[in-house]
């Protein structure tokens, strides 16, 4: 007579447990998706974004456990909200603001400045403010692009804008050590901020034309980047690194 023994599957403990998240624009798309991973994953969750009631909205999804409406791109309102934080955080994702694709020369003196440094300005600002809150081993992780690789004439400035990130990243890294500095590297990715740039025939088109040309045969998902950044914050070896995650997009165009 044998007896049959069957196996009790083991519980995988939550990767972020007794971690806090902030997510500057998590109000919608990835930042959004990346709280609700984060949370599922054991994180306390802070979110930030422009719009006061699309934040609540989002914070009562996902349960999270503070909430700030400011403009991220105003540097006193940024000092403001990291002042305020009453404890130690682990890590930060900014996912803001998205590209201009404005012609050369249509482009004013202002713009250009702008289109160049946003992205670089609002990561040192978070930087200066986020690091001495962060616990070391914890990860600023940045929101940078695969599309303007190729040098576009649509695109104006976005290659030159794109391009500046992945040694920023780097550098950053170094300075602000033991805090990890990560890029993430995204192409065309479904959220309400890439649907903006369509009408919404020219939306569906987009998508049709990347399921078709794509190796992996799908648009890519705010939950495939958020799986992405998780993986970030839980593998403590990871700094000063660019992470594409556009499937396959930079290869076919």
């Amino acid at each position: 007579m044998s007896t049959a023994t069957t196996a009790s599957p083991t519980r995988r403990e939550p990767q972020l447990r007794g971690q806090t998240v902030v997510l500057i624009g998590g109000s919608a798309g990835i930042g959004l998706e990346t709280a609700r991973l984060a949370r599922a994953e054991g994180a306390d969750v802070i979110l930030t974004g422009r719009n006061p009631e699309r934040l609540e909205d989002a914070a009562r999804e996902i349960g999270a456990k503070r909430t700030a409406a400011f403009d991220a791109t105003d540097p006193a309102a940024l000092s403001r909200f990291f002042d305020e934080l009453p404890a130690i955080i682990d890590h930060v994702l900014v996912t803001g603001p998205g590209p201009s694709y404005v012609p050369l020369l249509e482009m004013t003196a202002d713009q250009v400045r702008d289109a160049l440094a946003d992205h670089v300005v609002l990561g040192l600002d978070v930087a200066r403010n986020a690091a001495p809150k962060m616990r070391p081993g914890g990860t600023l992780m940045l929101m940078g692009g695969t599309g303007g690789r190729r040098v576009n004439r649509e695109l104006g400035l976005a290659s030159a804008a794109t391009a500046v990130l992945p040694p920023f990243a780097a550098a950053l890294a170094l300075e602000l050590a033991p805090v990890r500095v990560n890029l993430i590297a995204a192409g065309f990715v479904d959220t309400p901020l890439s649907a903006s740039y369509f009408s919404k025939e020219g939306l569906e088109a987009r998508r049709e034309q990347l399921r078709t040309t794509l190796p992996i045969g799908r648009v890519v998902s705010p939950a495939d980047v958020a799986a992405l950044a998780v993986h970030i914050m839980t593998n403590t070896a990871l700094t000063g690194a660019t992470y594409d995650i556009d499937g396959g997009q930079q290869f076919v165009g």
